[in-house]
């Protein structure tokens, strides 16, 4: 059974950062893609940033491309969101998602895997 667990959300101020972190358990091997999810108040999920399994494509959605870094570990079976530079419009529940597959995915109906969310708050 995969599980992923989120951690490292919070509250803080406009331009500050937060780093993210989904600890994954349970996979069978390392041929998994993951992905961090954000959903705001009112407003459908979306992609912020996906990773493949050997970390040779990343995405990320244009309006975190350059303060965003999505990393992942895989002998530790972590992937972590590096925020920085953040914006209340980055307000929101993350999610960390993943599937096997070995390339990056950027359609949520794809991911089989999901963790329970971690607020982040960013105050103006």
């Amino acid at each position: 059974q995969v599980h992923l667990v989120e951690s490292g959300g919070g509250l803080v101020q406009a331009g500050g950062s937060l780093r993210l972190a989904c600890a994954a358990s349970g996979f069978t091997s390392d041929y998994y893609a993951m992905g961090w999810f954000r959903q705001a108040p009112g407003k459908e999920r979306e992609i912020v940033a996906a990773i493949s399994w050997n970390r040779g494509s990343r995405y990320y959605e244009n309006s975190v491309k350059g303060r965003f870094t999505i990393s992942r570990d895989n002998a530790k079976n972590t992937v972590a969101l590096q925020m920085n530079s953040l914006k209340p419009e980055d307000t929101a529940i993350y999610y960390c998602a993943a599937v096997y597959t070995v390339s990056q995915v950027l359609n949520d109906l794809r991911y089989d895997y999901w963790g329970q969310g971690t607020q982040v708050t960013v105050s103006s």
